[in-house]
């Protein structure tokens, strides 16, 4: 593909902000379209003020791409009902401009596994709310692509850890409490083995779907960190934060019944399923057709903790650039 070829990117949280500078360093003409302009926009990625929820203002908002990036979320209480129609959007904009889509998604569409390790092959076949949501916003995709309207490529990941990532499992009530000298809060089992993925390696992962050619058409699950337990990676936490990281686990009836009078708690505790069976991301497919990628444990902890470390409370210091 022509580095004059336009990539646009749909979205600027910390993926969507990755993977512009992801790009950005490939040497491609690069836009980055979100409502608000965001902080630590790479040098020479252009933006676009747009709300993807209206398929109008996405649809201008990408006029000459080559390749569109589905880097979008919504609130988490209101993911079901929210998240759909800006995936509608985007795709409506790169049907209109005869782009290539690549849409990021999560693993929920697959549902409860047993512990079998997740492949791309798996059916979708969530029980969840949310899981739901999700495998059918993937059967919109795959339809559209089935009719001849849209060339797609999927990359899902699994839970994402990072610079910048706050919300996330592994995010404020495990990084922030250990680097601030408190207990880990975790809901589930952390002596079960749990893929986490690593935010610049769901940004390199994405840049590849969407100037390989090879992706095209493709579910491809994205590199990242080896497999570990969540001990594990609270032992490495505990290494670089230098004092001991214990971990506190509330029963599972305990977070089920607070789901009763708290609506993040009620979401978390839909998807606990994940934490309670071994939880496996299987990347082969991408190795095998890419090559080796992916950031070992170690160091994307490091990484990710010293970003806790420069918060300061006033200001959010910019995630370190992708490479």
């Amino acid at each position: 593909m022509s580095d004059a070829a336009l990539h646009v990117v749909f979205g600027a949280g910390q993926v969507g902000r990755a993977l512009s500078a992801r790009l950005a360093v490939l040497g491609l003409q690069v836009r980055t379209v979100s409502r608000h302009r965001p902080p630590g926009l790479a040098d020479g990625v252009d933006w676009r003020a747009a709300d993807a929820s209206d398929p109008e203002a996405a649809a201008s908002a990408a006029e000459g791409a080559a390749v569109i990036y589905q880097c979008l979320n919504a609130p988490y209480t209101a993911w079901p009902k929210r998240f759909p129609p800006l995936q509608t959007s985007v795709l409506g904009a790169a049907e209109r401009h005869g782009a290539l889509l690549v849409s990021l998604e999560n693993v929920y569409g697959y549902g409860p596994t047993g512990g079998k390790p997740l492949t791309e092959d798996l059916p979708l076949a969530a029980t969840t709310v949310k899981g739901r949501a999700r495998a059918a916003m993937t059967q919109e995709l795959t339809a559209a692509a089935e009719a001849g309207r849209v060339r797609i490529a999927i990359g899902r990941a699994s839970d994402f850890f990072g610079a910048g990532v706050t919300e996330s499992t592994l995010g404020e009530r495990v990084f922030a409490n250990a680097v601030a000298g408190k207990r880990a809060d975790f809901l589930g089992d952390p002596d079960l083995p749990h893929t986490y993925s690593y935010v610049p390696d769901i940004a390199a992962g994405l840049a590849t779907l969407g100037t390989d050619d090879r992706a095209a058409g493709g579910v491809w699950h994205l590199p990242g960190p080896e497999t570990a337990t969540t001990r594990e990676i609270l032992t490495l936490l505990a290494g670089e934060v230098g004092h001991p990281v214990a971990v506190r686990t509330p029963p599972r009836l305990l977070v089920r019944a607070l789901g009763l009078v708290n609506p993040m708690m009620r979401e978390l505790a839909e998807m606990a399923y994940e934490f309670e069976e071994p939880f496996v991301l299987d990347t082969s497919k991408y190795r095998a057709t890419f090559g080796d990628a992916g950031t070992p444990l170690a160091p994307a902890i490091a990484a990710t903790v010293a970003w806790y470390r420069a918060l300061d409370g006033s200001s959010e210091p910019s995630p370190p650039a992708a490479s």
